[in-house]
């Protein structure tokens, strides 16, 4: 009797671990699921890159400020200049315009909260530190649009140049902005980039005018809108492309040395307040010193005994 107790227990002990080993280790139907794809998806618990959260929260607090549809156009038309393209930018901008407007003014109150200045003085300080807040990304972006700006104007003369090059060696005029897209994209990224985005206004349907036209007003560049401009006037009135090409890349080249001269005649009206301020007074020092340390020393003492 003991032993058949024995074995009805050891039975029921090993179908309960199995059982039990069954449901929370082995998982059959997990398996099975996975295997055939038929079972729900499970996501992982991937770790978050404090980066990522701390986008996210900027991210957050862009969408819930309210965005002026007027003001939104401008400052769309202006981080474009930028190089900004990303869909979620304006998001991102407002949302760093309210993270600062408001945390760089409370730490700048508990900054000052335990210094000796006058009371009048903290409140300035606290309410620039929400003006720089909030305008500071403002400003990050018109800084960028015009650093970009800059880029593209040093090199459109190159562009330019391999522009009448592939022109002239037979290309069309949209194998010759892809191909100049090509080539200055170590040199020169932004016009590069730019150009890129000429071809892929062409390739989804754009006239070439309108994706010409669009160039010059995402650019806001002077010297590339005259490109733009002499562009549509060769396609408009079937000039020949290579020729407008040259003459206007002559035409920037006699700008260019002209700005130079320019820079070079107010290089000597710059240079004086320098010269008086830093220059001279050092040379005096060197010059002058000597002389005046030798007259304290023997003249003086001559003069008094006199």
């Amino acid at each position: 009797m003991a032993l058949l107790i024995s074995i009805l227990l050891f039975v029921v002990v090993a179908l309960a671990g199995a059982v039990i080993g069954m449901k929370l280790w082995v998982r059959p139907q997990e398996a099975i699921e996975r295997v055939t794809g038929t079972g729900p998806a499970h996501t992982e618990n991937i770790p978050i890159h404090p980066s990522l959260m701390f986008h996210e929260l900027v991210k957050k607090l862009g969408t819930m400020m309210p965005i002026n549809p007027k003001e939104a156009g401008v400052i769309q038309r202006r981080m474009v200049r930028a190089g900004i393209r990303n869909p979620n930018a304006m998001k991102y901008l407002y949302g760093s315009k309210a993270l600062f407007g408001i945390g760089l003014p409370l730490v700048m109150s508990l900054a000052v909260a335990n210094t000796a200045a006058d009371p009048t003085y903290k409140i300035l300080t606290v309410l620039a530190s929400a003006a720089m807040g909030f305008f500071g990304p403002n400003e990050y972006v018109s800084l960028r649009s015009r650093k970009r700006q800059k880029e593209i104007r040093r090199g459109l003369p190159n562009a330019l140049d391999l522009l009448v090059v592939c022109v002239e060696s037979g290309l069309g005029l949209d194998q010759a902005v892809v191909q100049v897209a090509k080539d200055l994209d170590e040199a020169h990224p932004d016009i590069s980039e730019e150009f890129a985005f000429v071809n892929y206004e062409l390739k989804a349907g754009k006239r070439r005018i309108d994706a010409l036209r669009n160039l010059g007003e995402r650019t806001a560049v002077d010297d590339l809108k005259k490109l733009v401009a002499v562009l549509i006037q060769a396609d408009r009135f079937g000039t020949g492309v290579a020729q407008s090409l040259r003459a206007h890349s002559e035409f920037m080249r006699v700008q260019a040395r002209q700005i130079a001269e320019e820079k070079a005649a107010k290089l000597g009206v710059k240079l004086v307040f320098p010269i008086f301020f830093c220059i001279l007074p050092s040379l005096f020092v060197v010059t002058v010193g000597p002389m005046v340390v030798k007259i304290m020393r023997d003249v003086l003492p001559m003069m008094n005994n006199l």
